[in-house]
């Protein structure tokens, strides 16, 4: 029981990383495909990536809280 917390501990936030990077990717590849230019791809970015900034606030939030407190 214990391994399988601890193993959901650590592998839990290397999948999500590897998740959003996959995400950022795909962003990329889709503003260079579409030939978005910079303005284009800075806002593909800003706009597909702010679910990935809202998913990264609640955890760090989260994290927060659970410490106790705040900054």
């Amino acid at each position: 029981m214990l391994q399988t917390q601890t193993f959901e501990a650590w592998i839990t936030p290397l999948l999500i990383g590897g998740l959003i990077l996959f995400m950022g990717f795909i962003i990329w590849d889709l503003a260079r495909k579409s030939q978005a230019g910079r303005f284009g791809t800075l806002m593909l970015f800003v706009v597909l990536g702010a679910g990935m900034m809202g998913y990264i606030l609640k955890v760090v939030v989260t994290w927060l809280m659970e410490r106790g407190g705040g900054v």
